[in-house]
């Protein structure tokens, strides 16, 4: 197979050798494969607005994440040292390049972060985040640390693991810190969290129109079985909302939900227009309304009512969307991070550090508590909502909020269909729903 043969070399080398500020040659790196663009002197491009010397980035971190570390150097100074330098193997490439980006983020010196794991304080939170993702293994402390080299030999990463592995308990205390910095906003947000679910059932517990819409289906939906073995039935589990679009009409697009929901407009229409704000309202210059002009006054009127469920029951919709297993968890794990905190600050001998976690460890422990309650009122809050709705619910579904994802569902629904029927001009136009008529 013909091969395109390689461009002429240059020989002069000297001209092609990249310095750095220190006068000595930069290091190799991986190289970015892409084209040129060719410049063109009758068009302004990006590339002209662009200055040089407005950016510069950290020579040290790009060339310990793309550097070539297996590399034999061709220099006989270098060629004598048959060992690469400690540093590119106290750790392993690809770890290091992970604790050279988390260092970076830390943005502070080992002296600094030291004397703040000594006191248990003086660390902000992404500090604190990427100080224990730079937690050594077992393997890697007992290099650092029967490392007898010299210091100035290993990189910054290196040097700065090092000192901190001498640091008694330096990353539990991290993780503590951490704990503490986090805590309050995962407490906020789990009594949110609660409070959305308890606000959900009563939504759905005490909204008259759902239940009108309930009302509606069962029996539109015993009229639809009669003579059938589903017939006659006195409840019916909320799954049966999501299938009424699947009931169509004789036209192909009129559905059950079509349907149900013109009926409900219609009387809830009807509802309110019988009632003192209705008159009210009523009472306009036009007072000769034809019937079919009254018809679809009432029929708009229900639209908005109907369609007015998906605010009335926004945290149901909201609700839908939580992790209940997730918050349990999050309880628990709330529980054990409390408790180890708590086994650190006895066992620690630097009393700055106690200090400063024992107030903590009080408030902590008050919240929790608090918090154990709501979890479990919820959760009985939670079970009565099922059952209120699908009656003995043991073993019938792992889910305990499929309920709220159905209604959430059934929501969406409802809404598309409600702005369908809007368009609708009953005194101008066929109905669509004729076919049931």
């Amino acid at each position: 197979m013909n091969k395109t043969p390689p461009p002429p070399l240059s020989l002069d080398f000297s001209q092609r050798t990249p310095l750095g500020k220190d006068g000595a040659p930069l290091p190799k790196l991986k190289p970015l494969h892409w084209d040129k663009v060719r410049a063109t002197p009758d068009r302004t491009m990006v590339w002209d607005k662009i200055r040089t010397s407005s950016f510069e980035f950290d020579e040290e971190m790009i060339e310990s994440l793309f550097g070539y570390t297996m590399q034999t150097s061709t220099k006989n100074e270098e060629g004598k040292c048959k060992t690469p330098s400690p540093g590119k193997h106290l750790l392993e490439p690809k770890r290091l390049q992970n604790f050279t980006i988390l260092l970076k983020a830390l943005n502070a010196t080992a002296d600094q972060i030291c004397s703040a794991l000594g006191k248990g304080e003086g660390l902000c939170l992404q500090q604190l985040e990427a100080l224990v993702k730079m937690v050594p293994t077992k393997e890697e402390e007992l290099k650092l640390c029967s490392y007898k080299g010299a210091v100035d030999e290993l990189g910054s990463a290196e040097k700065f693991l090092r000192a901190l592995v001498g640091v008694p308990s330096a990353f539990q205390r991290a993780e503590a810190m951490l704990y503490r910095e986090t805590f309050e906003d995962e407490v906020v947000h789990l009594r949110n969290s609660f409070s959305m679910l308890e606000e959900a059932c009563k939504e759905l517990k005490s909204s008259r129109l759902f239940l009108k819409l309930l009302e509606a289906v069962l029996k539109t939906g015993n009229r639809m079985n009669v003579g059938t073995i589903r017939g006659g039935a006195k409840a019916f589990k909320l799954d049966a909302l999501l299938k009424l679009s699947d009931v169509k009409g004789t036209d192909g697009k009129t559905t059950l939900l079509h349907f149900v929901v013109q009926e409900i407009s219609r009387s809830e229409g009807i509802r309110v227009s019988d009632s003192i704000m209705g008159r009210i309202m009523n009472q306009r210059p036009n007072k000769n309304r034809t019937a079919e002009e009254k018809e679809e006054d009432y029929r708009r009127m229900g639209l908005d009512l109907v369609s007015g469920l998906n605010t009335e029951l926004r945290n149901v919709k909201k609700t839908a969307t939580i992790d209940l297993e997730g918050l349990v968890s999050s309880v628990s794990n709330l529980r054990d991070g409390l408790e180890q905190l708590r086994c650190l600050a006895s066992s620690e001998e630097n009393r700055a550090f106690v200090s400063s976690m024992s107030s903590f460890l009080r408030y902590g422990e008050k919240s929790l508590e608090e918090l154990r309650e709501d979890e479990k009122r919820i959760m009985e809050r939670v079970g009565e909502i099922a059952e209120y709705f699908h009656g003995d619910v043991r073993g019938d579904d792992k889910n305990p909020l499929r309920i709220f994802v159905i209604v959430r569902d059934f929501l969406g629904m409802l809404d598309q269909v409600c702005r369908e029927l809007r368009c609708v001009r009953v005194p101008n136009s066929p109905s669509p729903l004729a076919p049931f008529r």
